[in-house]
């Protein structure tokens, strides 16, 4: 049975961990941050992640996986060490913050006593893992192998089980037949499940992610610069997007028009990306991605100005509400939302903004204190001017518009998500605005 250490218990850490514990590895998952571990070692998440707490739950107590902030204890365990910590984008830049990767490196190394493999799992910059090998070669003790590997992760927040256990693909950069060979024993189950294996270069591995994120956000911002091409033709981004769906060279995943991408990984790491090109002084190869940046932030300001339509053209005084505050559904994560950034700027603009959403109320609370965070939609929606759908909650698709109009100052809402069936809205007597329709 393959024993594995995963450094870091964040979103990445904690759904690898207990996916490798499903998969029949004993795992321990390595985090600082002792509360956190003391909660995880009861079970219990530290975030949403549907299906997750009772994977975590289940090998907990089946004694497959173990928690701890001992980084002797989890060099000792493991012969394979995963790489799960936060990249995040640089304080007043855009280039990825390695910082918290690379003291997980200098911290592990030295303490490793036999022969093992590192392997990132973490969304970098090419050319980190190159680099990041000699720093390990330094670091390791005489006559100790130690190597480095790159295995990116393709998770999807709200279905990061399933993207685990029934993966599309799974990425190896190594350097070598051995480091190729101790992972495809790890990953063996998905192998005989039929998973396709690529196997590359670390740099390629690396570039694997990172392109596969600017491809997917420039999807959605090309769909949303056609909504803004609609609103002023009068013509309904939904129904092109429709007919494009049909083409199997574009079809229909990712060309949902509305506020656009948000979350910990798409918007940091398309500027990294970027960033990135420029240091390697191909920086034209990648310049569409600023604009696929600029109109992903061009759709909120949108939806802004939509309400301040729907109110007479000012927002001072007027009550908002703002349903959702997580950047997706199926999650608590509120980072780079575009529901929280519309509700900030209408409250910035003048109105009493108040939010709901159905798991992030404790997030935006603790990050957005400003914002007042209501218990129920018919609470957030008490009073209103006007209502935001900003987050695609299946419980919001199915708000009765009639029961919801009683409760309402004026039935005036505003689609950013385009999730609502714009006739039953009016029908009930609403004032339907959405982006990208007429």
């Amino acid at each position: 049975m393959q024993r594995i250490s995963v450094v870091g218990s964040g979103y990445l850490g904690v759904t690898h961990a207990a996916g490798l514990a499903e998969l029949g590895c004993e795992v321990v998952g390595l985090d600082l941050d002792e509360a956190k571990v003391a909660r995880l070692a009861r079970g219990e998440l530290p975030f949403h992640e549907p299906g997750l707490a009772e994977l975590v739950r289940e090998h907990v107590t089946s004694g497959r996986l173990r928690f701890t902030t001992s980084y002797d204890e989890a060099a000792e365990f493991a012969d394979v060490h995963f790489l799960c910590v936060n990249t995040p984008q640089q304080p007043g830049g855009e280039v990825a913050d390695l910082s918290h990767l690379e003291a997980a490196v200098h911290r592990l190394v030295p303490l490793l006593r036999r022969e093992c493999l590192l392997v990132g799992k973490s969304t970098v910059p090419v050319g980190t893992a190159a680099r990041l090998a000699g720093v390990v070669a330094d670091l390791a003790p005489a006559a100790v192998a130690v190597r480095l590997a790159w295995n990116p992760e393709f998770l999807r927040e709200g279905h990061a089980v399933a993207d685990t256990l029934s993966p599309d693909r799974i990425v190896l950069g190594v350097t070598g037949q051995e480091s190729e060979k101790v992972l495809r024993d790890v990953y063996a189950p998905l192998a005989d499940a039929g998973v396709p294996f690529v196997v590359t270069d670390l740099a390629t591995a690396e570039l694997i992610k990172s392109a596969a994120n600017a491809f997917l956000a420039t999807k959605i911002s090309f769909i949303n610069a056609m909504a803004e091409v609609c609103e002023v033709a009068g013509a309904d981004v939904t129904l092109l997007a429709k007919g494009l769906s049909y083409d199997p060279r574009i079809g229909d995943r990712f060309l949902d028009a509305g506020l656009g991408f948000g979350g910990g990984c798409l918007p940091k790491d398309i500027r990294a990306f970027a960033a990135r090109a420029e240091e390697l002084g191909v920086g034209d190869a990648l310049s569409f991605l600023r604009e696929v940046d600029s109109i992903n932030l061009r759709r909120r300001a949108r939806a802004v100005h939509l309400v301040r339509e729907q109110c007479g053209g000012t927002l001072d005084g007027r009550r908002v509400a703002v349903l959702g505050g997580a950047f997706k559904p199926d999650s608590d994560d509120i980072r780079d939302s575009p529901a929280l950034h519309v509700a900030e700027e209408l409250r910035r603009g003048g109105a009493e903004v108040t939010a709901y959403d159905p798991v992030a109320n404790d997030n935006i609370r603790r990050h957005h204190p400003a914002l007042v965070c209501a218990d129920t939609v018919e609470d957030a929606c008490a009073g209103a001017d006007a209502v935001v759908l900003a987050t695609e909650w299946a419980q919001f698709r199915e708000v009765d518009p009639e029961a919801l109009g009683t409760v309402v100052a004026h039935r005036h809402v505003v689609d950013a998500r385009n999730a609502l069936d714009p006739e039953r809205w009016r029908r009930a007597s609403w004032d339907y605005r959405a982006l990208g329709r007429r």
